[in-house]
């Protein structure tokens, strides 16, 4: 476990900066009025997928809010799309549907073991040639798929985005992210909020006048570690991306750690890889 000093706005990955902070919409209810506040509160970061079907809307907020530059967009190809021609025509369908300049960053949502790797990266490679996308990552790898995609991926990966918060261990993943210079994205980075209500998350926040939610986040967070929780509440906006403000102690930080393990996973689907 790592701790960075202060709060980094956002972590720079091969030329890449993704904000430290994000909103995620999965099962978002009220898309577009939801993505339009969390970036008028500051959220610079948001992020979407085919499998989610809003990516119009998410689109819409962006183009509203008059602040698209700033704005880091990412969305991910489901696996049933990972065939090079499934790629290269539901990743432009996206961009159709975001009605951006570009998708910032095109993800693997899930890892299809049907589909050679080498022929979706390279699909993925093609379209960021294109500007169809400015970067592309993965989610939901385990160690020994980050090592076949960085093998054989024509351009970098800047990231893998896989389930990650103080119940669950990711530390092989973690380091091996590190070990490859590819940032590590966080969902679910509240538990689906078991954080809240946790006796050490809540007694080491109150210290700060903070929640167990948002000490959640600061831990991942002060680990250089992107975080994209998801709200349909406006004041819990706010509340989560008020991170900025307090710094956890080196003890805090090992005591959060030890709340880890193996069997604290959350999101595991029959077509989840192997996970370490």
């Amino acid at each position: 476990m790592t701790k960075t000093s202060g709060m980094p706005s956002g972590v720079d990955v091969k030329g890449f900066k993704l904000p430290i902070v994000g909103l995620g919409t999965w099962a978002l209810r009220d898309v577009v009025r939801v993505v339009g506040e969390a970036i008028r509160v500051g959220y610079r970061h948001i992020d979407t997928a085919q499998m989610y079907g809003n990516e119009a809307e998410v689109g819409e907020a962006v183009r509203a809010s008059g602040l698209r530059s700033e704005i880091v967009v990412t969305t991910k190809l489901q696996p049933t799309n990972l065939a090079p021609r499934e790629v290269e025509r539901t990743g432009k369908e996206s961009l159709r549907k975001l009605g951006l300049d570009a998708i910032d960053l095109l993800l693997i949502h899930w890892p299809n073991p049907g589909v050679p790797l080498a022929d979706t990266l390279g699909a993925m490679a093609k379209l960021k040639q294109e500007g169809v996308t400015r970067a592309i990552g993965v989610s939901n790898f385990t160690v020994a798929l980050i090592e076949e995609a960085v093998r054989v991926s024509p351009a970098p990966i800047v990231c893998n985005q896989v389930e990650c918060h103080p119940f669950l261990n990711q530390d092989k993943v973690i380091a091996a992210c590190r070990k490859h210079g590819m940032a590590v994205v966080a969902y679910s980075p509240v538990a689906r909020g078991e954080a809240s209500g946790n006796k050490v998350l809540e007694r080491i926040g109150a210290k700060y006048g903070k929640t167990g939610p948002q000490v959640s986040l600061r831990y991942l967070v002060q680990q250089g570690i992107v975080v994209i929780p998801r709200t349909n509440k406006l004041p819990r906006l706010k509340e989560n991306f008020a991170l900025f403000d307090f710094e956890l102690s080196d003890a805090e930080m090992r005591e959060i750690h030890a709340l880890s393990s193996r069997d604290g996973r959350i999101v595991d689907w029959s077509w989840s890889p192997n996970w370490d």
